[in-house]
């Protein structure tokens, strides 16, 4: 699994740091995917902190 950040939509509102720190960052008030792939056992948090994007910048492949 990948995940992504449209990193023109992010609002740097850090939720998906706090759900799923193992895969984003923030970085200039800028969400960053920091593990590519998505490390074991983390994938149902990185799906939950796409969800909850309010902007809807965070992209999932599977």
């Amino acid at each position: 699994m990948k995940a992504k950040v449209d990193e023109s939509l992010c609002i740097g509102c850090g939720l998906c740091e706090q759900l799923c720190p193992a895969v984003f960052a923030m970085e200039d008030d800028v969400a960053r995917v920091q593990a590519d792939p998505v490390p074991e056992g983390q994938e149902d948090r990185c799906r939950e902190a796409a969800d909850a994007c309010p902007v809807e910048a965070i992209s999932i492949e599977e």
